[in-house]
């Protein structure tokens, strides 16, 4: 110990810098900094970690939100899209002068204007099989906020193979249900649904529709799972599909199990390579009924 730690500096030898907050961060996130099971520890985790948010629309609005003031440290959006006046009834990260703008230009600006500690990475493009690679890649959560079958699908393929857990959630018209497909420690999304539903079963999203207040519902759930896989705590929704009714008030929930003959994440996967299906919406009743395992509602934004 002679010499203390400027010795131990100075002949070459291995130390870190203790992580510290600013006195503002110190400020921003002291309710976090209170909570046992966050602490400062947790929250240097937050700050370092990345979270990829798969649209910015009704889901993304309150997840993105809710995970910029948490701290996250990078927030990915991926959006194709622009802000259109069909959206403002629930997209709330959106405002009536940015109609025509790029939803992901308009996201970063509410985001980094909300907290100028998270880094917001803006992808104006479509996820497809030629991106979703250099797109996932880095990321620790994908938040599922999509509004196509294809979509989900290429994103559940690309979670298994870069092994990163999805929160996926979904809306229609007052249904909305939650579950975290972490890759070989539950299901995915294709243990349910193996294939999508053909195109011409599926309705549009406009001819679907969506109580505007739902999808705040779902994100904001869909923040706090993936806010509790960066900090490892709690019981995440693996294998448990959590389903809301906004008529009745009601949660109930539904257990999930891996398919041991999935086409992707069985022992023997026979869907080895991306598939970039036909765009098409939400699915009918009738492909719900007859292929979910409880009562499951389409995707919708």
């Amino acid at each position: 110990m002679t010499g203390g730690f400027n010795r131990w500096k100075d002949s070459g030898k291995p130390w870190t810098k203790p992580e510290s907050f600013s006195a503002e961060q110190a400020q921003r996130y002291s309710r976090h900094l209170l909570i046992p099971e966050v602490g400062e520890a947790g929250q240097h985790k937050l700050l370092a970690s990345k979270i990829l948010l798969i649209g910015a629309g009704g889901l993304g609005s309150p997840a993105a939100y809710y995970l910029a003031s948490a701290g996250v440290g990078q927030l990915g959006i991926v959006d194709s899209d622009v802000v259109d006046l069909t959206n403002l009834q629930r997209q709330i990260l959106h405002s009536t002068e940015r109609i025509g703008e790029p939803k992901v230009e308009s996201a970063k600006r509410t985001l980094e204007a909300l907290n100028p500690d998270v880094k917001v990475v803006a992808y104006q493009e479509r996820l497809t099989s030629a991106n979703i690679d250099r797109i996932i890649k880095d990321y620790d959560v994908v938040v599922d906020g999509a509004d196509n079958f294809p979509t989900r699908y290429l994103l559940n393929d690309a979670s298994i193979k870069h092994r990163i857990p999805v929160v996926h959630g979904s809306i229609y018209r007052f249904e909305g249900q939650v579950t975290v497909f972490k890759p070989f420690e539950g299901p995915c999304y294709r243990c349910l649904f193996p294939e999508p539903p053909p195109p011409e079963l599926s309705p549009s999203c406009a001819e679907a529709g969506v109580l505007g207040v739902l999808p705040g519902v779902i994100g904001t759930i869909q923040a706090t799972e993936a806010l509790k896989l960066v900090l490892g705590i709690g019981d995440t929704l693996v294998g448990r599909y959590l389903l809301y009714d906004a008529l009745d008030g009601s949660f109930r929930e539904v257990r999930l199990r891996r398919d041991p003959e999935c086409p992707v994440c069985s022992d023997h996967p026979t869907i080895t390579d991306y598939i970039d299906y036909e765009g098409f919406c939400a699915s009918p009743a009738e492909w719900r009924a007859e292929h979910a395992p409880a009562k499951v509602s389409a995707p919708a934004d």
